[in-house]
């Protein structure tokens, strides 16, 4: 399943009458950010954590 041109360009116009076109380049910044954290999460990747926050996860051992 695809998006066409036509569907794209019905995409952009709902988008600009629900948010408006001030609040548009807001809504797609939060978005990212919330795209790139869920990804992250995915990933195992802390933004506080970290890898030098000492979690032991890497810390050899027998």
């Amino acid at each position: 399943m695809s998006l066409g041109v036509g569907e794209i360009g019905l995409l952009i116009v709902l988008a600009i009458l629900l948010f408006g076109a001030k609040r548009l380049p807001e809504v797609g910044r939060a978005v990212g950010d919330a795209m790139r954290e869920f990804k992250s999460a995915l990933n195992g990747e802390h933004k506080k954590g970290g890898p030098k926050g000492g979690s032991g996860d890497d810390m050899g051992g027998g």
